[in-house]
């Protein structure tokens, strides 16, 4: 039986453009866009050569050299837009597009639009307005890497802090929403240690504090945190230590926004 169906694949070098794929390549789901030669699950026969076929599996044999498959290309991700709001938890998002359709059943598309939580620190008289927000609002620590590192000067922006905290209490909205940019609280869960950093610009001055981070509390003291981008997804936690830098594990390193 394999010597039969490497015959039929040399013999496909020379068969008629009757047979096969040649000069088909439909897409999606398409009975018309058949014809009778070997399939790829060598029985000779009715074969397609729409995209179905690979689901299907009844494609004919050289279905995947004369429709090759290709994949969604899409172009880099825009700059991220401003915060939605001022002065209260908002959302910012980039966009990309797509510059080439998938076909042959190459892989779709990815997402095209990214929303991250954001919170503008001035009105627009530009003066601060962080600070009568209430509990702590957290983030992805992906959101930091967009932090500036340096001042319009050059100089070196101060680094922060990081807060440990115990998770006391979360809602079930953290890990019921699945949309891509609210994976991350998934990753919240009761009694597990995560880790804060306060960075510019949610690190205010004088004090060099982040909103909620507990510098006045006591140890055992409950304090309330909200992730910015989920108003649902809330709890308590309360603080363990101060550091210079976060030591927990990446899935459980947040930021102060």
């Amino acid at each position: 039986m394999w010597g039969l169906w490497l015959w039929a694949v040399a013999l496909g070098a020379w068969r008629s453009v009757e047979a096969g794929c040649s000069g088909r390549c439909c897409p999606g789901t398409d009975l018309t866009c058949a014809s009778t030669d070997w399939r790829t699950d060598r029985n000779f026969g009715s074969c397609f050569c729409d995209e179905n076929c690979q689901r299907t599996k009844d494609c004919c044999f050289d279905y995947p050299t004369v429709c090759p498959a290709e994949h969604c290309r899409v172009s880099q991700w825009s700059s991220w837009s401003g915060c939605s709001q001022q002065c209260h938890p908002a959302f910012r998002h980039r966009k990309r597009h797509i510059e080439k359709e998938p076909s042959n059943s190459g892989d779709a598309c990815p997402p095209l639009e990214e929303r991250a939580g954001c919170l503008e620190y001035l009105d627009r008289q530009g003066r601060n307005c962080a600070l009568a927000l209430g509990p702590a609002l957290i983030t992805s620590a992906e959101h930091g890497k967009g932090r500036p590192t340096h001042d319009p000067y050059g100089q070196p922006v101060d680094p922060g802090y990081c807060v440990e905290f115990k998770m006391v209490s979360l809602t079930s909205h953290c890990a019921a929403d699945g949309q891509p940019h609210l994976r991350w609280t998934q990753y919240l869960r009761e009694g597990y240690t995560v880790c804060v950093a306060c960075q510019p610009p949610a690190m205010q001055e004088p004090d060099r504090s982040c909103q909620g981070d507990g510098a006045t509390s006591g140890r055992d003291e409950l304090l309330h945190w909200q992730a910015v981008d989920n108003p649902h997804c809330r709890g308590t936690w309360s603080r363990v230590r101060m550091l210079e830098r976060c030591a927990c594990p990446q899935v459980h390193h947040f930021v102060f926004i």
